[in-house]
């Protein structure tokens, strides 16, 4: 119990979901349920091609594994969008506890579980020419997402760093946030050493160099602003940053070429920035 109570940010986290407010649990039921899409438009993406060709709405993509994977993956951010569109439009403006919509966006698991499922399941059905039209419209929503998403890490690092440094907890959190900030920096580190290694094999991928080069420019300098006198915000900060905006790029350059990372004297095409142009 007193290993529980010192505990800073894991089980004083694990502890609110379960026992405190039921907003805090409805944020991480939905983050769940963002994560589960994320997990099944990548199993989709590299291991459902012999199903996916089976359907009539794919039949253009006669077998090729590109086009039946990105196409699965934008179905299933369709479903995904669609879902959490209707979540908004039933909310939207919602200000007392006992609103009948409130009841609806913190409870009715049920319900809307069998809605997500649907939604995953009928865009599959969904002629290609519309699911096209839509990739190109998520081009653009997918950049305002990790503008959002990018506020939100920000936010969450930052309150992260206060509650940890804050007289009640700095104490006991003293370690774990050595811990954190020495793995973040780590992690993130090695993560740039490797896209090197993987997917830049060849000077030929000068895109490829240039932005992982940019990455660890970005990580000195934040590093360098968050140790400022001025900002004093702490390395934790920058660590945990850090190894989101190294996750953002290895997610960008991961489709350069697949072979380089296992075979790099095999490869015999350009690398090509994915963000910019896709086969």
């Amino acid at each position: 119990m007193k290993i529980c109570e010192n505990a800073c940010f894991p089980c004083t986290s694990i502890a609110n979901s379960c026992a405190g407010p039921q907003r805090l649990v409805t944020r991480y039921i939905y983050g769940s349920i963002f994560l589960l899409t994320t997990v099944l438009a990548w199993m989709v993406r590299d291991y459902t091609h012999t199903l996916l060709s089976k359907l009539d709405s794919l039949k253009g993509c006669e077998g090729g594994h590109d086009c039946l994977g990105s196409e699965g993956v934008l179905r299933l951010s369709l479903g995904c969008f669609a879902f959490f569109f209707v979540m908004y439009l039933t909310t939207v403006g919602t200000k007392k506890i006992h609103d009948p919509r409130d009841s609806w966006h913190t409870g009715w698991w049920p319900i809307k579980s069998l809605m997500w499922i649907a939604l995953m399941v009928v865009p599959f059905f969904v002629p290609s020419a519309f699911i096209r039209l839509y990739g190109e419209v998520a081009r653009f929503g997918a950049g305002i997402f990790l503008t959002i998403q990018l506020l939100s890490v920000i936010h969450f690092t930052y309150w992260w760093n206060e509650d940890w440094l804050s007289e009640k907890k700095a104490r006991h959190c003293r370690i774990p946030m050595v811990v954190v900030t020495a793995s973040s920096f780590s992690a993130a580190l090695s993560g740039i050493v490797l896209m090197y290694i993987w997917f830049s094999p060849k000077v030929s991928c000068g895109l490829n160099i240039f932005f992982i080069t940019l990455t660890l420019v970005m990580i000195q300098i934040m590093t360098s602003i968050s140790l400022h006198s001025k900002v004093n915000a702490g390395l934790m900060t920058s660590g945990l940053l850090a190894l989101y905006i190294v996750f953002l790029c290895w997610s960008a350059i991961m489709r350069c070429n697949k072979e380089s990372i296992f075979l790099s004297a095999s490869l015999h095409y350009g690398c090509v920035f994915p963000s910019f142009h896709r086969k």
